[in-house]
């Protein structure tokens, strides 16, 4: 292998690493993990700085991921999730006849990467691709705040319609119930009228990836009908 290539895979392993960690790290610790002697560390640290990847944190020399880097990453991955998704968003649509959604967690909101409705109705919900929504008030954001690590006291339990959940205690005790039978509904709590059901949709190494379901109008997902759409759903994307 050639001088430059060494280099470069060393640069890679040292980026990988820093990704994949959950807190910041030091030089000392990546030359330990990689087998890196501290000169080259310290040039490739150097190489991936000047290059805008990575970043030293305020006051310290502990090291993470540039804001460009994060951004990139991020962008690749929402990517990937709807590429992989597509497929279960069509089963999710022929399984209940309604517009079937994907969605994640993006700056403590909901936000929606891909939505699937090929129905003909006049009545029909919108495109809401993009759309970001408050976590408390949907399916989908109880899903999110059911499996990653949220703090429900950080949360602004903002009221939109008299059904919105405004405790952190009657919050949790929902969110109890759907971690116990895997699914979650959504009872008009953002806007009247509107209701959703939504399961989680993990990766591999069983990673928290987002939420995935439907939404549709009150006067079709009667409490029986989303129940029944909510252990089906379950079903499809856990075989």
């Amino acid at each position: 292998m050639h001088k430059q290539n060494k280099s470069l895979s060393k640069g890679l392993a040292v980026l990988r690493l820093i990704a994949s960690s959950q807190k910041p790290l030091n030089a000392s610790y990546m030359c330990r993990v990689l087998d890196i002697d501290k000169s080259t560390m310290s040039r490739l640290i150097a190489t991936l700085m000047q290059e805008h990847f990575i970043t030293y944190t305020q006051n310290s020399k502990e090291i993470i991921l540039s804001d460009f880097t994060k951004n990139f990453t991020v962008k690749e991955t929402r990517e990937k999730i709807i590429e992989q998704t597509q497929n279960l968003l069509d089963e999710i649509y022929y399984l209940t006849n309604e517009a079937a959604y994907i969605g994640v967690l993006d700056n403590d909101a909901l936000l929606i990467l891909n939505q699937i409705d090929k129905s003909n109705r006049v009545l029909k919900t919108r495109n809401s691709i993009g759309l970001h929504l408050p976590l408390h008030t949907n399916a989908f954001g109880k899903i999110i705040l059911s499996f990653a690590n949220i703090d429900l006291k950080t949360l602004e339990l903002k009221k939109y319609t008299n059904r919105t959940f405004t405790s952190v205690n009657k919050l949790q005790k929902e969110l109890d119930l759907i971690a116990e039978r895997g699914y979650a509904t959504g009872n008009e709590e953002h806007e009247y009228g509107l209701k959703s059901l939504a399961v989680p949709y993990f990766g591999t190494n069983n990673q928290f990836l987002g939420a995935l379901g439907i939404s549709g109008l009150a006067i079709r997902l009667d409490e029986e009908t989303l129940h029944n759409f909510g252990q089906k759903i379950y079903q499809t994307i856990n075989i």
